[in-house]
This record gives C-alpha cells, structure tokens and sequence, in this order.
C-alpha cells in the first residue's frame, strides 16, 4: 500500500501544482486512496520531495531530480527563500515561513545535520525544532539569523 501510495503521489505532483500537504490529501481521495495528513508528511520526509517555484509563480511540491546540483544545496536554498524570521525560548526554536512553507524549511533544516537538533515539527507557516540544550536553540538562532542575511 505505502509503494502504491508513494508511486500516485509522484504521479500528482509531476502532474499538479500542489502546494499544500491538505491539497495532496484530497488529490489521493479523488483517486481513491484516504490517508491522513501525518502519512503525508512522513512520505513527504521519506520520499525526500521539495517545493519548487512553479512557472505560475506558486511553491509546489517536487521530487527531487539527479539533476539538480547538489541536493543539499537545493534545500538550503529553500530555507532561504521560506524562512523569514527565526527565535528561541529555552530549548526551542521557532523559525516563521511564507505560507505553507514550513515543511520545506524543516525538511531542509533535517537534512543539515545539524548535531544538537533532537527534531522538528511543520505547521502551515511555523516551524518548531527541539534542541539539546538552551545554548544550542541561541547558537542555532544566530547562526539562522546570518544565513539570512
């Protein structure tokens, strides 16, 4: 079922523009197949998909090609372009997106990584990443914080 499941998804988004993990959902319904929206995300994560710009200007989601440079270059550079701000309280962190973004950002923030990250949680347009530790989240923010720059 997930092979089946992960093959239709491929087949929606190379023929769709999707932008969103609620619009995949209902996408697989109408081709039959229900799920919810935390098997999405975990075939999102799994199945290593990103979101491009698409030629009518909206972020969508892609699988990612062989023939793209550097795969972890792709994803920071969507961090760059979904992050618009990022902050901590204690262990952590809090990173704001453009709308339905977030995934994106935490999908690329995995895959850094980045040593003290324990995990990180996608909303629409919030992401939340636990850290180690209270200096870790603060390093993290700053290092952010010039990347953004």
């Amino acid at each position: 079922m997930k092979g089946s499941r992960q093959k239709l998804i491929l087949e929606l988004i190379a023929e769709n523009d999707i932008e969103t993990q609620n619009q995949l959902i209902e996408a697989l319904a109408k081709s039959g197949m229900k799920c919810t929206q935390a098997t999405i995300s975990r075939d999102i994560r799994e199945m290593r998909l990103v979101k491009e710009l698409s030629p009518k200007g909206v972020y969508r989601y892609a699988a990612a090609t062989s023939e793209s440079a550097d795969h972890s270059e792709r994803l920071r550079t969507i961090f760059r372009e979904s992050v618009t701000s990022c902050a901590h309280a204690q262990n952590i962190v809090v990173i704001k997106t453009l709308p339905g973004l977030a995934s994106a950002a935490c999908s690329a923030i995995d895959r850094m990584e980045i040593r003290d990250l324990v995990g990180t949680i996608a909303g629409d347009d919030n992401g939340f990443l636990a850290m180690r530790d209270n200096a870790a989240a603060e390093r993290f923010c700053e290092e952010i914080g010039e990347f953004l720059k």
